[in-house]
């Protein structure tokens, strides 16, 4: 999930073959202190990972809602090249949003993803360091370094993946500071168990958004838990 205030690079619930997901969460920042007092309750996510024979594509959209409606939205697209055979892909990808009172600066990154699968592609790991361009920013050039990962286990029955982002020079309220957003998910499939058809793609179960400096930028860790759903297509 990415809320508005997002962050990250990210791919998000990478998997090994083509896929696409709907994911609501119920997130319980607002009630966990005046740090985090109007965080909205409620974000969607749609998220899709797409390889090809020149590499992959994956995007996500987050979308979170107040009672009046939609507060905000925030999208990543990420493109990955490979020509050759070793585990190495460049990589491509911009971050940009909105919300009801301002527009979310566009950042622009480069680098190159390292990347491992084991054999029945049940676990996996990528690792980006980048170059990011904040655009019109004080202080426009920053790198950012980003690993994601995926575990399927107990013959798929159980999903535990997730992302971790650090980046600096990020200019909040006139500071330049380093920022860290992890964003670890766990999923029971509900297809995996008896009783349930195979085509029956909900998963059940939340993510734990942990973060430093984004969004509240105080210098201190968060820790903030969400219930979700998802249906994968």
């Amino acid at each position: 999930m990415k809320r508005f205030y997002f962050l990250l690079l990210a791919c998000l619930a990478l998997v090994s073959i083509e896929a696409q997901n709907v994911q609501l969460h119920y997130d319980f920042g607002s009630k966990m202190g005046d740090a985090h007092k109007g965080r909205p309750s409620l974000t969607t996510t749609i998220e899709q990972f797409r390889p090809d024979k020149w590499g992959n594509t994956f995007y996500f959209v987050d979308m979170d809602y107040q009672d009046s409606g939609i507060r905000s939205a925030y999208w990543e697209i990420s493109r990955e090249l490979r020509f050759w055979r070793a585990p190495l892909l460049l990589h491509l990808e911009y971050n940009g949003g909105l919300s009801n009172q301002f527009s979310y600066k566009d950042a622009y990154l480069f680098g190159a993803t390292y990347a491992y699968h084991n054999k029945d592609y049940t676990f996996g790991i990528n690792i980006t360091p980048m170059y990011k361009y904040l655009a019109k920013q004080e202080y426009p050039h920053s790198a950012q370094l980003t690993a994601v990962w995926y575990w399927h286990f107990i013959e798929d029955a159980f999903t535990f993946n997730g992302f971790m982002d650090i980046w600096g020079d990020r200019n909040f309220e006139g500071k330049n500071m380093t920022v860290f957003l992890c964003e670890p998910q766990f999923w029971v499939n509900l297809n995996r168990f008896e009783g349930f058809s195979d085509k029956f793609n909900l998963s059940i179960g939340g993510e734990v958004e942990i973060s430093y400096n984004f969004p509240v930028q105080n210098n201190k860790l968060h820790v903030i838990p969400t219930l979700a759903a998802k249906w994968t297509f």
